[in-house]
């Protein structure tokens, strides 16, 4: 696997390895001269997506060779009607060009609802057609989509209500076969608030959810059994309280004469701040510290410390690839 090399927070970076093959500070930087509203699709393969709203186009950023690459969006996906969200991959053995997907939600005139989706090519410089795959009238009108995980040959996406917060299903995108899917949470922690989930790899493959009950993380697991038919499966339960240095005890009993016994219920439990795929590392807020847990061997570490709702998109690429930078170098995104 590509090592976690740091992490972006909006457009900082903030590296994670230990000298000496920690990447010096100011590799990275990226200063925006363009005005408008941006927001990050999150990072893989050595690429930095960022939807840039105002121009309605996409940046695609490869701080390796401080490189930018601007994509228009295309036709039928308008945030001012409905949310989207993208994802950039490269294929296998390819590292001379990247590929886009993006996906929205629509309502057609019979108000049938469905997900869409389009494929950019760089080497083809040009859109792929227009997929689609009906959902449930149930799910919300005004939905959104988290972040994307990579798993297998499949991208997948969390269904969100914007106006509640709350997980309603997960979107697949099948890379090999080009077709979209909208699949189940498990029923146990269906709408739940996004904050508490991140689709993950689960362990021994497969598509995986940890989903945060108070300070304990469930690892929940998708299987088919012999007729094809799939289901969640609930897996380990990690105990955060016993695993991190988070001093519950002890501020408790510090806390014990001052709240009440409805306050006392009100403990802040950790939040999931992002998610590194490759290594199956979550990056985990809590009301002393923010941590990064590797999900398989529970190793945990302390990173930069930033408010609660702060989103981290993880930077995982080949340590090869670090050498090449030679001197710090900063990007402008501009006109």
């Amino acid at each position: 696997n590509p090592p976690l090399i740091g992490f972006f927070e909006g457009f900082r970076f903030q590296p994670t390895m230990d000298p000496p093959n920690r990447v010096p500070d100011g590799h990275f930087s990226v200063r925006i001269d363009t005005g408008g509203m941006f927001r990050n699709f999150g990072s893989r393969h050595g690429l930095l997506l960022t939807f840039h709203g105002t121009g309605n186009q996409l940046l695609v950023w490869d701080p390796f060779n401080v490189a930018q690459h601007r994509v228009a969006v295309p036709p039928g996906f308008d945030e001012k009607k409905h949310f989207i969200s993208g994802a950039v991959y490269r294929a296998a053995g390819d590292i001379q060009h990247f590929q886009v997907v993006l996906v929205s939600a629509e309502t057609d005139e019979l108000q049938h609802r469905q997900v869409i989706a389009r494929v950019y090519s760089s080497e083809t410089g040009a859109w792929g057609d227009r997929i689609s795959t009906p959902c449930s009238s149930k799910l919300p009108t005004n939905m959104g989509f988290s972040l994307s995980v990579l798993v297998g040959h499949s991208l997948y996406w969390l269904f969100v209500d914007i106006s509640t917060g709350r997980v309603d299903g997960i979107v697949e995108f099948d890379l090999e076969m080009q077709i979209l899917a909208v699949k189940p949470m498990p029923v146990d922690i269906a709408k739940e608030k996004q904050g508490k989930f991140q689709l993950m790899r689960a362990e021994g493959g497969g598509l995986g959810i940890l989903f945060l009950l108070k300070f304990s993380a469930q690892l929940w697991k998708m299987e088919t059994d012999s007729d094809g038919v799939a289901s969640w499966v609930l897996g380990r339960t990690v105990e955060l309280d016993k695993l991190l240095p988070l001093n519950l005890e002890e501020e408790e009993n510090s806390e014990e004469e001052e709240c009440s016994e409805e306050e006392d219920n009100e403990f802040p439990f950790p939040g999931i701040q992002g998610f590194a795929e490759y290594n199956n590392v979550v990056f985990l807020w809590t009301h002393i510290h923010n941590f990064t847990v590797q999900l398989e061997s529970l190793q945990f570490k302390k990173v930069s410390r930033t408010h609660m709702l702060a989103r981290y998109h993880p930077f995982e690429s080949a340590y090869a690839a670090v050498q090449m930078l030679l001197k710090m170098r900063y990007v402008t995104f501009g006109n």
